[in-house]
């Protein structure tokens, strides 16, 4: 097989944890025969800084022309510190969504049992959880109208959908969940806000389709006590932009660490593979950012882009093994156990090439 893969390593660690990503990208072409080619392009507070634009034209038109991109972070302090500037990191995000019609993010929350430990809820809740998360991504509060008036003094931000953005999410997310426990929870605020209401009533119409498959509905501040309080009761949790955010950052902590968590943004054309942690610019440089779920993205984008079943799954495996083995960055390290080896970045990646050497020797397919 080859493909063209575009890397936007991006802000803070995003540069970091994308060079373990490709690694293993290049150990899977090797290992399984395939033809991966790479070519970098900018995007955020490096791009802001080179061109003008968190999202310069020349980078639009490589992500327009290639099989699936790998992608960091964007974000930095500057901006944090001065709501005034106009032009934003975060706004290349955005608009690279909207450009590229990636409307559906998928986020699964696995947590592999070498880190029950390592998070803070207790063991006993958290052992089988597995849920996977569609997160609405170009509707919402992010994409609606906003502004100021009465001299600045008043802001607002509009929360908006069409049904025709819900119908296609909700799809997405019955489908998965045909191929799982046949269950999906959408979650919601309907009580309160029509787009709500709106939301609601669409994805209760979507699921005539699929009778085999069960739906509940959740308002969204019960859905994130029932995550703490009973994860394994979820399956496949569909949600708007908003919801989507806060409650898969909460998630987080059912996998132990938010340097474990992968994510796929997907819609109809070319798919887009991240980590969720942000850029991390408090950490950047130090060498101790997690790479895992970079990589644990190479796998999605392997599965879901590439139709590459096999060498996803040896990936997931390369990096179970690698944990089984005692390797930890300092993020889901556990204070209480000796016997782990803390590592850096660039060594939890070459403990995960290792792995996937020693899985499967070099084949032909």
């Amino acid at each position: 097989m080859k493909k063209k893969i575009i890397i936007l390593p991006g802000d803070g660690i995003g540069k970091e944890v994308t060079a373990e990503g490709k690694r293993v990208l290049e150990k899977i072409a090797e290992i399984f025969d395939h033809t991966f080619e790479f070519e970098e392009a900018v995007i955020g507070h490096d791009a802001i800084e080179s061109t003008g634009q968190s999202l310069p034209d020349e980078t639009l038109s490589k992500l327009r022309n290639c099989d699936a991109i790998l992608f960091g972070a964007v974000g930095h302090p500057k901006y944090d510190n001065d709501p005034t500037l106009k032009v934003r990191p975060e706004q290349g995000l955005l608009k690279m969504r909207k450009e590229l019609g990636l409307y559906a993010n998928l986020r699964p929350i696995r947590l592999f049992d070498e880190l029950l430990e390592s998070s803070s809820i207790k063991a006993e809740i958290l052992r089988g959880a597995d849920i996977l998360f569609f997160r609405e991504l170009t509707g919402d509060v992010y994409f609606g109208e906003k502004g100021r008036k009465d001299d600045g003094r008043t802001a607002y931000d509009v929360m908006i959908y069409h049904r025709y953005e819900i119908e296609r999410i909700a799809h997405k997310a019955f489908q998965a969940a045909c191929t799982r426990k046949r269950k999906v929870t959408s979650v919601d605020k309907a009580n309160v806000l029509e787009s709500s209401r709106l939301w609601r009533e669409t994805v209760q119409e979507i699921s005539k389709q699929y009778a085999d498959v069960t739906l509940e509905h959740l308002f969204v501040d019960s859905a994130a006590m029932k995550l703490i309080q009973n994860p394994r009761s979820f399956d496949v949790i569909l949600t708007g932009n908003l919801f989507g955010d806060i409650l898969t950052d909460e998630a987080s902590q059912i996998a132990g660490s938010m340097g474990m968590l992968a994510s796929a943004s997907v819609g109809d054309t070319v798919g887009l593979y991240e980590p969720i942690h942000g850029s991390a610019h408090d950490i950047t440089g130090k060498g101790i950012a997690n790479p895992l779920a970079s990589i644990l993205s190479v796998a999605l984008l392997l599965d879901i882009s590439f139709g590459l079943k096999e060498e996803a799954d040896t990936v997931i495996k390369a990096v179970e093994q690698t944990l089984k083995a005692g390797f930890r960055t300092v993020d889901i390290a556990n204070p209480k156990t000796v016997k782990e080896k803390i590592v850096n970045t660039q060594t939890m990646g070459n403990c995960v090439l290792k792995q996937l050497s020693m899985i499967n020797e070099p084949i032909s397919q």
